[in-house]
């Protein structure tokens, strides 16, 4: 169960964005179709630079997944480079301006609902 928190100028392109990010779950990790939550937030400026030689502009978009561990490297290359290639299919964000991190944690950090921990 994936959580994805996506921010990008504007609201335009929000729900094309959150599902390209879905979808390429869904390729990549195979998590289930219906596993979707997101919060998907339009911004008025966000800030960024032009690390490691990246040029971005105001196109840019973050996305930030949390999802518990145990995914292989191989996994996550394949669902950033997905995630790059779909974001542009569904939107037109050019994969230069996706910045995608990834923070695991572990079964008994989820409560899905009814203040229970169903994967604990």
């Amino acid at each position: 169960m994936p959580f994805v928190r996506i921010d990008a100028i504007g609201t335009g392109k929000l729900e094309s964005l959150g599902n390209a990010v879905h979808d390429a779950m869904v390729e990549t990790l195979g998590i289930p179709d219906d596993d979707r939550f997101q919060v998907l937030n339009g911004q008025n400026t966000l800030k960024y630079d032009d690390y490691l030689g990246i040029h971005r502009d105001e196109g840019v978009v973050f996305v930030a997944i949390t999802m518990r561990q145990g995914r292989t490297d191989e996994q996550k290359k394949a669902l950033y480079r997905r995630i790059a290639e779909l974001a542009e299919e569904y939107a037109g964000t050019e994969p230069r301006n996706v910045l995608v991190t990834i923070t695991e944690n572990n079964p008994v950090d989820w409560s899905i609902g009814n203040g229970e921990a169903q994967y604990a």
